[in-house]
């Protein structure tokens, strides 16, 4: 143990000494007034007797309450042939057993949990809290303080370089085929991919029809044509311009296209849909049974994470991004700190004002905590169970005695002063009793 580890003293066991202190040293007065009183009353002096009986009285009911506390937690002057003490110890099965019951009863119990949780109504506290500035003022600050924190975490090296291994690990485990497959199956259902092609034929069929698109066909058609047949180009050049023929050979071919295209968009049942629709449902099923198309897929992905482009590129990104975060949120009007600021004051005004969300909100919450305590439940209970069971005899008294023992030692004290003052009752009754006794006769 450290030397400042032993300069800390626990405030709980000094006022447990205090205590015990003062409740022996009423123990030991007793004894004094026993001893005075006797010592008195066999001089004659009368009220001896009554320092007697208040002594005599005190003591006994200090000893018998010292008996009481100590056999709590230990076996009174060691002497363990004594029954039922060392009560705590002894009966630590029972009470693990007994504390996880009524953790699991009293606190975890679902119906009394939800029965709480409606009357606290999260989503109005939740409103009522975000409706005050200080407080979501409050709420952004700390938000930018921990992203601050988070931000030097990742200046770590060893840090940095665990979560790009974990990371890197993550995606080369990845499954991309199965994936791919599961995304695009979910994108063509409902025919969505016909929706898809439409759009794309619409765009297209406007790329055409676009003045410099017809141009740029024409004036690729004549210079293709110039460089495969230049003598025959050069005749009918004689006849007829070749480059006007090239445009009306490019309006007609825009026109053919586009003629094509309306008629795709306008037949559901069109070959270039039933094919498309054909095709697009093949390959999804060969990305969930191919293997050759999945080490295609896997190599490509490999390829991809390997590339010291790609790795660059990234590493790059992410320290620029990092970056931009340190300066903002270094800054006492942080962009970040203010959105989060404002969208938490925008949703406190939302729930203030509708009751429908709040009434869902509570919902998701009971659903939850309904969810949770029924997983917890018994795992927290056998949690509690088996650590009060694993404490050894000696922490768990010790721990116990500073909690309450400050408290058990009035009891001490409290029987010292209550037997004294019985004590003094009964003398009082005894010396009575011989003139009650006459005025009988």
């Amino acid at each position: 143990m450290t030397s400042s580890m032993q300069g800390i003293t626990d405030p709980r066991a000094t006022a447990l000494r205090d205590n015990r202190r003062l409740a022996l040293a009423l123990l030991l007065g007793a004894g004094v007034v026993f001893t005075a009183g006797a010592v008195a009353q066999a001089a004659g002096h009368p009220w001896g007797g009554w320092l007697r009986a208040f002594g005599e009285a005190a003591a006994v009911g200090g000893l018998a309450d010292w008996f009481a506390v100590v056999a709590l937690f230990r076996h009174p002057l060691g002497m363990r042939w004594i029954p039922h003490t060392a009560i705590i110890p002894s009966n630590k099965q029972r009470i693990a057993t007994s504390l996880g019951e009524f953790v699991r009863d009293k606190f975890l119990e679902p119906e009394v949990l939800l029965r709480k949780l409606q009357a606290f109504d999260p989503a109005a506290r939740l409103a009522q809290w975000l409706t005050e500035p200080a407080r979501v003022d409050a709420l952004a600050r700390q938000a930018r303080r921990i992203g601050l924190e988070a931000l030097q975490w990742l200046d770590d090296e060893q840090l940095r370089a665990a979560v790009e291994g974990l990371m890197l690990d993550a995606l080369r485990r990845w499954d991309a085929a199965q994936s791919a497959g599961q995304i695009l199956a979910l994108l063509t259902s409902d025919g969505r991919q016909q929706q898809l092609l439409d759009e794309a034929l619409d765009r297209l069929g406007d790329f055409l029809g676009q003045p410099e698109v017809k141009r740029r066909v024409s004036d690729l058609m004549v210079k293709h044509a110039r460089q495969e047949w230049p003598t025959l180009i050069s005749l009918v050049d004689a006849v007829k311009s070749v480059d006007a023929m090239g445009d009306y050979l490019a309006d007609k071919l825009a026109q053919a296209l586009m003629s094509e295209l309306q008629a795709i968009l306008k037949q559901p049942d069109h070959p270039v849909r039933v094919s498309y629709d054909h095709q697009a449902h093949a390959f999804i099923e060969r990305l969930g049974s191919d293997p050759e198309l999945q080490a295609r897929v896997h190599e490509i992905k490999g390829q991809i994470i390997e590339h010291p482009g790609v790795q660059g590129y990234v590493d790059g990104l992410v320290r620029e991004v990092r970056e931009w975060l340190r300066r903002d949120l270094a800054r006492t009007d942080s962009a970040l700190a203010g959105r989060l600021r404002d969208a938490l004051a925008a949703l406190g005004d939302k729930l203030a004002v509708d009751a429908d969300l709040r009434t869902s909100i509570n919902e998701h919450v009971l659903g939850a905590a309904q969810r949770l305590v029924g997983e917890l439940r018994g795992s927290l209970t056998e949690h509690i169970v088996q650590t009060v069971r694993w404490w050894d005899d000696e922490t768990m008294v010790r721990e116990l005695e500073l909690a309450v023992g400050k408290d058990l030692q009035y009891i001490r004290m409290n029987g010292a002063l209550v037997g004294g003052l019985i004590g003094l009752a009964l003398y009082a009754v005894a010396m009575a009793m011989p003139t009650l006794l006459s005025s009988l006769r």
